[in-house]
C-alpha cells in the first residue's frame, strides 16, 4: 500500500506547473507549489513547443492541441507551435479562469505571493524537509522540486555562464506577409522574425555578440539605436527598414545576454532535485528550452508516480537524473553550436551557404524525432531494478 508522499515544487512558471498538472493523477502524492512572485506564468516573450513537447503534454494528460489552443498558440509552418507573450496574448499557465494547464487544481495547493520566496530548507533527522520562507511561514515536505529557472537558489548543478550573445526582442504590429519563422545570418550578427496572433503581431529579434561580457555576471546591457543601426546598415533594404520601425524608433532598448548551464555531475541531492531551467538552462537557438521542461515533468511525475514511499521517491529522484542529464546536456552544448552558426561562426562553414543548409538543418532531428514513450519506459524499467536491488 502506498504511504503519503508530501512534495513541494518552488517555481510556478511552465516546468513547475507542468510537473503539478502531471503528479495530480498520483493520489499518494501530496503536492504543493510556491511561486515567489505574484501570480502563476511562464516568461519570455515566445516559447516554442515542438513535436516532442507536444506529445509529452500529451502524456502527461491534457490535449495538447486544445490546450495549445486555447492559450492563443500559432502553429507554423514545420514543427512546432509558436505560444505569443505579452499582456493581451495567451498563456499556457492561467490561475485566474483556470482554462489552462492550472485547471483543476485545488487552489489550497497553490502559494503565490510577492513575499513568499524560499528562504532555507533544513533536513529533520527523519529525511524530511523544512522549508523557510521569507514571510516568516515554513512547510514540511518529502520531496523538494527545484523548477525556479536560472536564477534558482537551491541548484546542486553547475553554476549558469554568460555566453556573451546578446539579443533584443520586440512583439508589435507589422506587415509581413509570410507566416513561416526566417533567420537571416550575417558574419557576427542575427535577425529572426516570424507572425503571430493570427498574423496580427510580428516577433522580431536580432542578435550579436559581446566578448568583454562572456563569462561574466551580466544579465542586462543598454543597446542604442546607433549601435542597432552600425550592425545592421549594409542588410538587405526590407531588413534594415524593419529594423529601423521595430528598435530604432526609441533611443535605446533593453539588451538581455544568453546564459546556460555547463554540464552538471547531477541534478539531484538526496530528496531535492532540480528540473527545467534551474538545472539545464539553454540559449534559445534551438527553440527547446521549453520542451525540455515539458519532458522533465513527464519522466519525473511518472517515477515519483512509482514510488510507494518517502524513500523510494529518493529513489526516483536518482533515476530522473541518470536519464536526464545525457539528453539535456546533449541540447544545452548542440543549441550553443548551433548559436555560433546563426551569427554566421561555425567552424568551417561561416557564411558558405550550401554548408549552412547541409550542417544546420539536421541538428535539431535528435530533438524532435524523440520517442518519450521509449525514453519514459527506459526510467521505469530502471527504477524497478533499484527498487529490487
Amino acid at each position: 500500500m502506498s504511504q503519503l508522499i508530501r512534495i513541494a515544487v518552488s517555481g510556478g512558471g511552465l516546468a513547475g506547473v507542468s510537473l503539478l498538472q502531471a503528479l495530480l493523477k498520483s493520489s499518494h502524492l501530496d503536492i504543493h507549489i510556491f511561486e515567489s512572485a505574484a501570480a502563476f506564468k511562464e516568461s519570455g516573450m515566445a516559447i516554442g513547443i515542438a513535436r516532442n513537447a507536444l506529445a509529452a503534454l500529451e502524456l502527461i494528460g491534457p490535449s495538447a492541441t486544445e490546450c495549445l489552443k486555447r492559450a492563443g498558440a500559432v502553429p507554423m509552418k514545420g514543427v512546432r507551435f509558436m505560444l505569443a507573450q505579452g499582456e493581451s496574448q495567451g498563456s499556457l499557465i492561467d490561475e485566474v479562469d483556470g482554462e489552462q494547464l492550472l485547471a483543476g487544481v485545488p487552489e489550497e495547493r497553490m502559494h503565490a505571493a510577492k513575499k513568499k520566496k524560499l528562504d532555507e530548507t533544513k533536513r529533520n533527522d527523519d529525511g524530511s524537509l523544512i522549508l523557510h520562507f521569507t514571510d516568516g511561514t515554513t512547510h514540511e515536505c518529502d520531496i523538494l522540486i527545484g523548477a525556479d529557472g536560472i536564477h534558482s537558489t537551491d541548484d546542486p548543478a553547475a553554476s549558469p555562464r554568460n555566453t556573451g550573445t546578446w539579443l533584443v526582442m520586440t512583439l508589435q504590429p507589422f506587415s509581413i506577409e509570410d507566416a513561416r519563422e526566417y533567420s537571416w545570418i550575417r558574419d557576427g550578427s542575427f535577425i529572426l522574425h516570424n507572425l503571430l496572433s493570427d498574423g496580427q503581431l510580428v516577433q522580431f529579434v536580432i542578435a550579436s555578440y559581446d566578448k568583454e561580457a562572456e563569462s561574466t555576471d551580466r544579465w542586462n546591457r543598454s543597446v542604442n539605436a546607433e549601435e542597432i543601426k552600425s550592425l545592421y546598415k549594409d542588410w538587405p533594404p526590407h531588413l534594415s527598414k524593419a529594423v529601423d520601425e521595430l528598435l530604432c524608433d526609441q533611443p535605446e532598448h533593453q539588451g538581455m545576454y544568453l546564459w546556460e548551464h555547463p554540464p552538471a555531475h547531477t541534478y539531484v541531492s538526496g530528496p531535492i532535485c532540480v528540473m527545467g531551467d534551474a538545472a539545464h538552462a539553454t540559449t534559445p537557438w534551438q527553440g527547446s528550452g521549453g520542451g525540455m521542461s515539458i519532458e522533465d515533468s513527464l519522466v519525473l511525475s511518472t517515477l515519483l508516480g512509482c514510488a510507494k514511499t518517502p524513500s523510494e521517491a529518493v529513489t526516483a529522484l536518482k533515476v530522473y537524473d541518470q536519464v536526464r542529464r545525457p539528453r539535456t546536456h546533449r541540447i544545452v552544448e548542440s543549441s550553443h553550436g548551433t548559436g555560433m552558426i546563426m551569427r554566421g561562426r561555425g567552424k568551417d562553414i561561416g557564411l558558405d551557404l550550401g554548408k549552412l543548409r547541409e550542417k544546420l538543418l539536421p541538428r535539431r532531428d535528435f530533438i524532435v524525432d524523440y520517442d518519450n514513450e521509449k525514453h519514459l519506459k527506459k526510467a521505469v524499467e530502471i527504477m524497478k531494478g533499484e527498487l529490487k536491488g
